[in-house]
């Protein structure tokens, strides 16, 4: 089934607790896929959240998907935080940005993480054009575009910037994660682990999802050969 393209657009929130409310993002995975249990998938997920009040993981093996996702990408000032069996769950990479452990009661024979915050590149990997030309956004979409094009350049490297709350918010939850990640990576060594610069996008670099999935391909391959798979 194909999602009507209006659909996937992201749904503008004016609480205080975050820009986008994500229940169009969800509505449209819905429509492509319908609803979906956990323990009916083929193979066993785990989405990982931060339960914001009581300071812990939270671990979602069970019950519907797109409340699993939803709860588990809920990245702090974008989305608002994600009501489920009376807490406030946020993006589980806050506390946990390489969530090994939830894999430990798995039958497997190798464990492969990706961990998003690895040595930063240099030179910065450039922007590449979209050959496939963009509505003009809407008023609220306008308002969303502004707001991630001033988080974006306060998150350039280089020069003089003047930091402002948004700014040390963004690069304050990039440095947690980077430091987590290490210490994650330390306590639970993986078989193979697949190394993305955290520079090579922005958090909000929607734009480049596709470019993102090719760097990803490429990187997975680097990775699985080199653990000889």
């Amino acid at each position: 089934m194909q999602a009507d393209a209006k659909s996937a657009q992201l749904d503008l929130s004016w609480e205080k607790s975050g820009l986008v409310r994500g229940d169009k993002l969800v509505n449209t995975l819905v429509d492509l896929v319908g609803e979906q249990l956990i323990e009916n998938l083929p193979i066993s997920y785990t989405a990982v959240a931060t339960d914001v009040k009581g300071q812990k993981e939270i671990w979602i093996k069970s019950g519907s998907l797109f409340d699993a996702i939803r709860a588990s990408i809920s990245i702090p000032l974008l989305f608002t935080p994600f009501k489920y069996k009376g807490m406030d769950l946020v993006d589980g990479g806050v506390l946990n940005p390489v969530p090994i452990a939830p894999t430990f009661g798995d039958e497997t024979d190798m464990t492969i993480a990706v961990n998003l915050n690895g040595r930063p590149e240099s030179p910065l990997r450039p922007r590449q054009a979209s050959a496939t030309p963009m509505p003009p956004p809407s008023p609220s979409h306008e308002k969303i575009n502004r707001f991630i094009s001033r988080l974006r350049q306060s998150a350039t490297p280089g020069g003089r910037r003047d930091w402002g709350a948004h700014d040390i918010a963004i690069q304050s939850f990039e440095a947690m994660q980077s430091t987590i990640a290490r210490q994650k990576l330390a306590a639970y060594p993986p078989d193979i682990v697949i190394e993305i610069a955290r520079n090579a996008c922005q958090i909000l670099d929607f734009d480049r999802a596709s470019e993102m999935i090719e760097l990803g391909h490429q990187k997975a391959q680097e990775g699985l050969s080199q653990g000889a798979l």
